[in-house]
Parts: structure tokens; sequence; C-alpha cells
């Protein structure tokens, strides 16, 4: 081989290497050089020959990257209403690919998809690769929720078709789903569930063919509109027979021989504090101080894994489900409602079988000892959140139940641990966000009456801290014990998206001095407490959300970024999340049969479905709740198109800006509203800048807007620029509002209440470290 040849190939074999590298000339000068193959003028004439060749690209400025054209990836395809798509592949490197309606091989929203990349894009111009489906290798969808439309008795003269299904999801709208007389029999404005079994093709386009296989009810009556949605995220809502038999078997009160081997806690003034609606207690508390000045803090969690045993019907039926999901309008619960809000519930004056943590914690917050240990007890007041902030307000004056009298000493004392137990948490560097909680007040009927917003007093923040200290005790005693263990998880996050995000702070002249590649959770610490009580908080904290991963369980101890934890699980919130209720069935099984081989291979072989599945069904309870939220707040907002509000800026795209109301709703200013000027888009620092005019919109900004449409269907609001000397115009529903909410999961970490049920959320979101609101 001539002497250039091997230059060419030795060239292209460095980038091939790392295929998503970018080189400078002077490091492939010293790669050749130290294989002793040509010089500097031999390199250049090679980068230039393969850079015609298309087989890499440049930056004209000396860095150089392999091109991406006819490389095959796998991925999931992302459909758009008008025809094309883009598709994402799990490697967090490589862009989504975008795909034009021509070559999506009539792929459907939600498919894997194999896909030939076509064009390989150019990350220093910022466009991105192209390619071309050329295969389905499995379907996403298998089902869709939709209302049923009748054909015409003429149309079924010369077709085996009844009618057919538009879907309620925006993705598939475009597709008719035809049903024949097997099935189901609808009628015209009913919502309906459908089994997919034929799919788009170069005969059909645009439709699909399926069979009905639930009616769930005719969509102007009450509570259709959030049950559809319900079904079509596929949560179950009704019990198997067996599971209830099972149920109505178990006894609604603790039996004498159930106290036996547990130690009687009946005596101590143990309480639960919650929410005003709350209807399951799965936790108590109870404080003293000790002789020798520490505290005694107990957290008593309801035994649910007494009843409900491994493989049981209920078992079953709770594995399934994942957790329970907490709506708008009702709650779709983990466990029937005899258990839940019966034998399980700490409901108070009556006996109830408990696991419980009791710990003893120094004044500064150290823990010092603890134990883990089963209880019987008896709940001496059901408490709530407000009440017990009155007692904790040295200024109220309003007057109090007997209870809370009698008990504000103890309450008091929980409240001194509590400061202590935060303290101790944000020296480690736990992240800790506040931000008012929104909630949907609705009638009888269904009809959403108004938003409001809710910021956590003492109470909440004195369970949270009480459920994440016995959650991290929890997880610290197994781990050291050498057993398998389920753990809920948050991970460092990746270097780039945090260099992404400190790149965005500078705007705000936050200058943060850390490197994004070994970030600690105390460097992100610093960035909250810098932001707090300015402008730019909300915004910054919604950006570094983003920057974060999602929380999740897993057999692997793998700590706990946001929380600063090294170990922390989920252990106090059994009635509402399986992964509580696992925890509780091991600490029981490694206590009354021991940590031989045999006990700990039959948890290792479990513990990988349980922590997928239940990380699986908290993101399936989170989108139901997103989603339905979204509805009844378009819904709100649907009489008041018109009106003129006060925003700011959520987030800017290439295809607008969203914009977020003091009472939390969200909407979209699409880009062809700005109309004073040719807007472009800047990727890295999210902002929107006017060409002739040079305004800028970013994200933070506040801005005065106009409700032009509210789509109650496609749960989408509309806004464009509120300018009172503008003249009135007639307004169409841009159909683009793609809703991207932050990290709703990491949001349940930080507490321990269980699903979404309105509690704080760096608890809930996703991307929430530690947070889901299926959390603590």
């Amino acid at each position: 081989m001539a002497q250039n040849e091997k230059i060419l190939a030795n060239v292209l074999e460095i980038f091939r290497h790392n295929p998503k590298k970018q080189y400078q000339v002077e490091q492939i000068e010293r790669m050749l050089r130290r294989d002793r193959l040509g010089n500097f003028s031999d390199l250049v004439k090679a980068l230039s020959f393969l850079e015609q060749e298309k087989k890499i690209i440049t930056d004209g400025n000396g860095h150089y990257q392999l091109a991406q054209e006819n490389i095959v990836v796998e991925g999931m395809f992302k459909a758009n209403s008008k025809g094309f798509g883009f598709v994402k592949v799990e490697d967090e490197e490589t862009d989504d690919i975008f795909i034009a309606k021509d070559y999506t091989a009539y792929a459907v929203d939600g498919d894997e998809v194999r896909v030939k990349i076509t064009a390989g894009g150019n990350p220093w111009n910022g466009k991105g690769p192209e390619g071309q489906v050329q295969e389905i290798i499995s379907r996403g969808v298998s089902s869709l929720v939709g209302e049923f439309h009748p054909l015409t008795d003429e149309q079924t003269k010369v077709s085996h078709f009844v009618g057919y299904v538009l879907s309620t999801n925006k993705k598939l709208a475009n597709y008719r789903v035809y049903v024949g007389e097997n099935g189901l029999r609808p009628q015209k404005g009913d919502m309906v569930k459908v089994s997919i079994s034929n799919y788009p093709d170069k005969d059909n386009p645009d439709s699909m063919v399926g069979v009905v296989t639930k009616i769930i009810g005719n969509k102007n009556l009450p509570g259709v509109d959030i049950m559809a949605i319900v079904s079509a995220h596929d949560v179950k809502t009704e019990w198997a027979q067996d599971a209830l038999d099972q149920s109505n078997a178990i006894p609604d009160h603790v039996l004498p021989e159930e106290m036996a081997d547990r130690e009687d806690i009946r005596e101590q003034p143990a309480v639960t504090i919650d929410g005003d609606d709350s209807k399951d207690f799965d936790d108590a508390v109870v404080l003293w101080q000790l002789p020798n000045g520490n505290y005694h803090l107990g957290v008593h969690i309801a035994d649910v894994a007494h009843y409900v045993k491994e493989n049981s019907p209920l078992d079953k039926e709770a594995f399934t489900r994942g957790n329970s999901t907490y709506l708008v309008d009702r709650v779709i619960p983990m466990l029937p409602f005899r258990l839940s809000n019966g034998i399980c519930s700490l409901n108070e004056g009556v006996d109830r079988l408990v696991l419980s943590c009791d710990m003893e914690i120094t004044p500064e917050g150290e823990r010092v000892n603890y134990r883990i240990h089963p209880s019987v007890m008896r709940s001496h007041g059901r408490m709530t959140y407000n009440n017990v902030n009155k007692v904790l307000d040295p200024n109220n004056e309003e007057p109090l139940e007997e209870k809370y009298v009698k008990l504000a000493p103890m309450l008091k004392e929980m409240a001194e641990l509590h400061n202590a137990l935060y303290q101790k948490r944000h020296q480690r560097g736990a992240i800790d966000f506040e931000e008012p909680e929104a909630k949907i007040i609705v009638n009888d009927q269904g009809k959403p009456t108004d938003i409001v917003l809710h910021n956590r007093g003492t109470a909440e923040k004195m369970i949270e801290s009480f459920m994440l200290m016995a959650n991290e005790t929890v997880a610290e005693d197994f781990y050291k014990k050498h057993v398998p263990f389920l753990y809920r998880v948050h991970e460092t996050p990746d270097g780039e998206r945090i260099k992404s995000f400190f790149e965005f702070c500078s705007a705000f002249g936050l200058n943060i001095m850390a490197d994004p590649n070994h970030v600690k959770p105390i460097d992100l610490q610093k960035v909250v407490a810098k932001t707090t009580g300015t402008p730019e908080e909300a915004v910054v904290q919604m950006m570094m959300l983003r920057s974060l991963k999602q929380a999740h369980y897993s057999e692997e101890p793998l700590g706990h970024f946001g929380l600063a934890a090294k170990f922390y699980t989920h252990f106090t919130s059994p009635i509402r999340r399986y992964s509580d209720l696992m925890v509780h069935r091991m600490i029981h099984a490694y206590s009354e049969e021991g940590t031989d081989k045999k006990v700990r291979d039959h948890f290792a072989n479990s513990l990988p479905e349980v922590a997928d599945q239940t990380s699986t069904q908290e993101r399936v309870s989170i989108d139901t709740e997103r989603e339905t939220n979204d509805l009844k707040m378009t819904e709100y907002m649907a009489d008041q198109v018109g009106e003129h509000f006060d925003a700011v800026v959520s987030s800017v795209t290439s295809f607008g800006m969203f914009i977020q109301l003091p009472n939390t709703v969200e909407g979209l200013i699409h880009i062809s509203n700005l109309t004073d000027d040719f807007y472009s888009f800047n990727e890295k620092s999210m902002t929107l800048t006017g060409r002739g005019t040079h305004k800028q919109y970013h994200v933070g900004m506040p801005i005065k807007v106009t409700l032009t449409n509210a789509n109650v269907e496609q749960h989408q609001l509309d806004f464009e620029i509120y300018d009172p000397n503008a003249p009135k115009k007639e307004h169409n529903n841009r159909g683009n509002n793609n809703r991207r909410r932050g990290n709703r999961g990491l949001r349940n970490d930080h507490g321990h209440r269980g699903a979404t049920n309105g509690r704080n959320n760096f608890h809930k979101n996703g991307n929430h470290p530690h947070f889901s609101k299926y959390k603590h």
C-alpha cells in the first residue's frame, strides 16, 4: 500500500475508534508521529481528501469529527402531528435523528425502529443528523383511547367496519382506527379503548384497524375525561376477584395472636401528621428527650407486608400497579380501600401493626443509635399539617383541639430536631428546592373552579426530615448486613449536562467554581443558595432539575446525589408504593428466616424485576397525573381566552417559548406570533433574539401575555405577547404545544409520602434525584 494510502487508512481509523470525538489537527498529528507515519503536510492532504469524500466533517477551525452517514442505529420513533418525526437513541451523546415524512416507513409514535443515517449533521452549525427508517423492530402502541364515530348506513354497506376511533393522543390523532362488529359496540360520542390489530402501511398510511375492548363512557359525562386518560396509560382500576376475596378475608382489627413477638408501644404518644384530606395513614411519629440529652425519634410504619404475602393475589395486584396514583379528583389505590383505609391505616385510637425505626439522635442531628423491629401501636392523634403549623406558630391565637394542646410540647421538640436534621443535611450538600405546589379544585361535576398555591410549612418539612432519616437508616443498616436490598438511587449527573447548566448560569452572572465532570451535590446547593429570593430563582432551579438524572429503584446501592446520601431507600409508604412493601418484606425475611444463601438468593433473583417494575410504574403514574392536570388547567383557562396575564418565560425553543402564569398554568407563544421581527434561536443560551430590533427573550424573563386559544381536547394553551396598541386578530391553534416538564421523579425522594397526593415534589420529579411524587 502506498504511503499516502497508509496515512488515509490510519487517520480514518483514529476517527472510527472514537466516532463521536472531535479532534484537533495537533492531536491527530501527535498520534501519527507516535506511529511514525507521515508528516504534517501529508496529514493536511489526508484530512482534505476525507472531508471531500464526506468521511469526516469540520468546523473550519481545525476541529474534525467522523461523519455519521450510512451508520445504522436503533431507537424510539417520536412522531410529530405534521407527519415527520425523530428517532431517539439510548446513547445520550447521540443527537435525535430527524426523519422526514416520506421516510418514516409508517412508524407510529413509540415504535422501536432501525434507522440508517443519511446525513450526519454537524455539531458546529447546529444541524442534526437525518435518516430513514429501515425496519420497525417492535410496536410501541398496542392500544389507544379515543372517541368513537359511527359510520353511516351507506358506508357500512360497502365496508365491514361499523365506525372509527380518533385517539386523544395528539401524536396519534391523525389516524383513524377502524373497528368492526367483533368486540364491544359503543355509541356515538363514547370514549373507548381499542386494541390495535393492523398498523399503517403503504395502502393505508393514515389508518389502523382495531377492536373495542372497553367502553369508558360518553365524553360528556362527568369524570369520563379523567378515566379516558387513566385508561390510555393502562393504569389498572379494577380488582381481580381473588384479590378482593383475600382482602375481605382479612380481619378489620388486630388479633391478639398477631401481637405476639412484637414490642408493645401503644402507650407511646405517637401521632400521624398529614394533609386535611388524607384518608390513609401509613406513618406515625413520636419523640421524647432521653436522660443524656439526646432525642428518641420513633418512626412507625404500617406493616402492610404482614397482610400482603409474597405471590398472593393481593401481592400480584400491588406489583402490577406499582404504586397508588393520585389524580385531581380521585385516588387509584395500590391496595383495596379495605386495607389502605382500614387495617393498614394508622387510624386514631385503634391498634395497628407496624415496623418501627427507633433512633437516638443528638441535639445536633447526629444519629448515634437505632433499632428496626416489629411493633404494635395506637395512634394518639390524627393531626393535620395546618393545625400543627398553628401549634408551632408563636403568633397563633386560634383555639386548638385538646389533643394539640396536650401534645404541643412534643411537637415543638420535633420542630427543634427537624431544624438540626435539616442543618445536618444542608452541611453535607443535600439540594433543597422550595416551590409552591398547585392544587386544582374541582366541583362535583369534575369542573375545575380554582387553582390554589400552597407553600409547605414547618410541619410538612418536619415530617419530611423524619422520613428521610428513617429511609437512610434502614438503607444503611441492610447495606452493612451485606444482603440483597432495594435502594432508591439518584446517580451523579452527566458532565456535559452540568457543563451546559453552568454555562446557562453564567448568563445570570453566576460564576460556579466547580468541575462539571466531578460535580458534587454541595456545588449545586450553592447555586440554589445564590438564587434564593431572586427573580432567577425559579428558572435556575428548573434548569438544574433538567440537568439531573431521574431517580429510580435499583438493587445496587448507587447513592442519592440530590440528598447527598450514600445510602437511601423507600421504607415509609408501603400502602402507596410497592417498593416500600418489598423493603418491609425483606426486613421480615432477614429477621425471621436469617440471611443464609437460600434467602439471599431468593431476593437477589427477584429484586431486578421489582426495581424495573416499580421505576416504570412510577413514571406511568407521574405521566397520568401530569396529563390530568394539563387537562383540568386547560379547562380552567378555557373561558378566559382574550384576557391578559403576567407571566414568566419558562422555556425557549426553536419554535417559540413556553410561559408560566403565577398559578403554574403553562402555554406556548409560537414563534409565528412574534410578528415584530424575525427571531433566531440560540440553543446554548436558550434565547430568541430579533435580528433587526435585537430584542431578546430568555428563560426567567417576565412578560405580559394574552391567552388566544384553549384547546381542551389537546390540553393546549396558546398565548401571544400582550401589546395594547396591536389590532385585534383571529388566532389559530398551532398544535405545537409540546409539554416538557422537568424531572418528575426525583421530587419524590425528599420526604415520605406516597404517590402524587399533593406533596412537595423535589420528591416527585422524575429527574429529581430523590424525588418522586411517589416519594420518600
